[in-house]
């Protein structure tokens, strides 16, 4: 019973890779040059899978969806990219300047400084142009998460970074359900498939990729291993809590490490983990039954208990990035837009 059960997790992991496999590389690339932003109009909520939302300092809500990249200002939405890109969008970032960075699969990175838009592809030097994850180190670097492996960018130039030297996808490639139920190649593509980058306290970075998570000190790669000694496979998503703790989740659950010890949560597939304003950890995970996602939160005067308080709050057929908006409501992306828990109900933006 248990092989089935990884054998419908790692289906589903699939089905949410395959969103952004080779594919995507066919996407319309945008224009690398400057573009005024004349024509951002006010338009209709996302409609499309909805990958990232986050929360500017001035309190609009950013969204990035596979429609365009979407800004809420507490009363209506506006798509940002409507008039430039038809790309499908993965990820929002608000740098400590006020500027925004977007990420697209397939038309590599957009910046947007509230007047005018910058799209950086591998022509600039960018690792790839298929680019999942966005993150600001605390020099003020913006790293890339891409298919072809971490990208630094300095305010002047790319300089990228490659877990191992293997060569890089093809549309031919495909990753199998069973292909996570072994020890994977050393020399694959997947290894350098970023999907998640995070700062720890030393000043180590953390990437979590399709292959092995592992983390860097400035010199060497090295391979993340739990308290069992096996590498972290397939993770989705790093975060550092307020305790300076690192969470991970991917296809071995939600891992939390203290600086010593790793302590599991879950061993179900996690897709997303947040921390909010009280200290919870939310997550999104695959169910027991193996085909819907659901939304639970871990209660933060329970985590060091040997079985910590979880509440389910809903199960949709997929859910994606989480955000705390300042009013203390829950926003979190789905297949068909994006949704918010009051605390009370979940409702359809």
């Amino acid at each position: 019973m248990k092989n089935k059960k990884n054998v419908f997790y790692s289906l589903l992991i699939i089905l949410a890779g395959v969103i952004y496999l080779p594919v995507l590389a066919q996407q319309k690339n945008g224009t690398r040059d400057v573009v005024e932003t004349k024509g951002i109009v006010n338009s209709p909520e996302p409609n499309r899978i909805t990958r990232n939302i986050i929360q500017d300092k001035k309190g609009n809500i950013w969204i990035a969806a596979f429609d365009g990249i979407f800004r809420y200002d507490g009363k209506s939405f506006t798509n940002i990219t409507d008039k430039v890109s038809s790309a499908r969008f993965f990820s929002v970032l608000e740098d400590r300047r006020g500027n925004f960075w977007f990420a697209s699969v397939g038309s590599g990175v957009y910046y947007y400084n509230g007047k005018s838009f910058r799209n950086f592809t591998t022509k600039e030097g960018l690792a790839n142009d298929l680019v999942t994850n966005i993150y600001e180190d605390k020099s003020g670097n913006i790293w890339f998460g891409t298919e072809g492996g971490a990208s630094r960018y300095d305010g002047k130039s790319f300089r990228n970074f490659k877990m191992n030297e293997a060569p890089p996808v093809t549309q031919a490639d495909s990753i199998h359900v069973s292909f996570y139920q072994h020890s994977l190649p050393e020399v694959h593509w997947v290894h350098n498939d970023v999907n998640s980058i995070i700062e720890d306290k030393t000043g180590k970075l953390w990437f979590g990729t399709r292959g092995y998570a592992r983390v860097y000190d400035g010199k060497t790669f090295t391979i993340i291993t739990n308290k069992d000694g096996k590498p972290f496979a397939n993770v989705r998503s790093i975060i550092k809590d307020k305790k300076g703790n690192i969470w991970l989740g991917g296809n071995d659950g939600l891992w939390r490490y203290d600086g010593n010890t790793f302590t599991n949560f879950t061993q179900r597939f996690v897709g997303y983990i947040y921390e909010d304003k009280k200290g919870n950890i939310w997550t999104s995970s695959v169910s027991t039954n193996g085909h819907d996602w659901v939304l639970s939160r871990y209660d933060e005067k329970s985590l060091s208990d040997q079985k910590p308080v979880v509440t389910e709050i809903t199960n949709k057929p997929m859910i994606f990035g989480l955000l705390e908006a300042k009013d203390g409501s829950i926003w979190f992306g789905g297949l068909k837009g994006v949704y918010r828990y009051n605390g009370k109900e979940i409702m359809k933006i």
